[in-house]
């Protein structure tokens, strides 16, 4: 999987790309999402349409040997379908805004000018940039409007208020929610690890997902000395403290909303893409040669989706 880090200077050898070429332009651009480029939650790659996520659960299975065979306990199969949304970038630059700056070196002395290479390589990058930022916050907080897709945060909040499944965080009979501060931020996160369930605590891709504020918050209280800091000495150390709480990976994700917690495991959280199918397209498109104007045009698609396998295997702290 490329970082967004690795995807200068690509070799653009035409004025247009579509179709197998163009993957490696959308996965730096959709994997340099943090979320996804730190493999925080599944990623689920060539899905065309839509793909079924099954979970089996069985209970009850172990019995006393017998001669016979017979059938015991439950098996639950649970069905979860992932759709990624069809989304696209369409962009439209003129040549002469650049003309007067630093890129005139590289146009030459010609009317109709090639677009420069280095440009190019610049502008794909910069869009993926904003590709990968726009993801990071649809995959925690986006909902299905233009230009998003629905995030884990919309499918929690809208599982707390049906009452269908996800654990809200909750001290005694009183659901939490509210600012997150560096004064309350250790108890906020006591009373989401007492509500993880037994059989999703002590998982080994059980993360503490948090927002850049809750994380910042997190860093000041071990900073300050707070009492009951997970036993932090902060006389013996300088810089950043560690991230996790009770022996619980906290991971801090740009993209989801502040005040907000999601204690789950990774394996629990989906992302789906037609990342390599027909609907990846990356073109750059010169008009001098189709409309005789000095424009020319970027344009990105590709497909984006999330999804939760078992509501009631999550705990949320946020707003709903």
């Amino acid at each position: 999987m490329k970082k967004f880090q690795k995807f200068a200077e690509p070799t653009i050898t035409a004025t247009s790309y579509a179709g197998e070429a163009a993957a490696q332009y959308i996965a730096a651009a959709l994997l340099s999402a943090k979320t996804l480029d730190n493999k925080y939650v599944t990623i689920m790659p060539n899905v065309k349409y839509k793909e079924v996520i099954q979970k089996l659960a069985v209970d009850g299975i172990v019995q006393d040997a017998s001669c016979d065979f017979t059938t015991s306990g439950s098996v639950t199969i649970t069905e979860r379908v992932i759709t990624p949304k069809e989304l696209q970038v369409n962009l439209q630059l003129c040549k002469q805004n650049f003309v007067a700056s630093w890129e005139a070196l590289q146009l030459g002395f010609s009317a109709f000018d090639e677009i420069p290479k280095s440009f190019n390589d610049y502008l794909v990058s910069y869009v993926g940039g904003v590709v990968a930022q726009a993801t990071e916050q649809s995959i925690w907080a986006g909902t299905n409007v233009n230009g998003q897709f629905a995030g884990f945060q919309t499918a929690l909040s809208a599982s707390v208020a049906a009452g269908t499944g996800v654990i809200s965080a909750k001290s005694g009979s009183i659901v939490i929610s509210g600012s997150i501060t560096a004064g309350n931020v250790l108890s906020v996160m006591n009373s989401v690890v007492d509500t993880i369930p037994a059989a999703v605590y002590g998982k080994e891709d059980l993360l503490l997902y948090v927002g850049t504020g809750v994380a910042k918050n997190y860093q000041q209280a071990l900073a300050g000395g707070a009492v009951g800091a997970n036993g932090w000495n902060n006389q013996m150390n300088v810089g950043d403290k560690p991230f996790n709480f009770n022996g619980i990976e906290i991971v801090m994700c740009p993209g989801m909303s502040a005040n907000t917690i999601v204690a789950a495991q990774k394996s629990n959280l989906f992302f789906g893409t037609g990342l390599l199918s027909d609907y990846n397209e990356v073109k750059v498109i010169d008009m001098a040669n189709i409309d005789g104007s000095q424009n020319y045009r970027i344009i990105m698609r590709y497909t984006a989706g999330t999804q939760i396998g078992i509501l009631s295997d999550v705990v949320y702290y946020g707003a709903y």
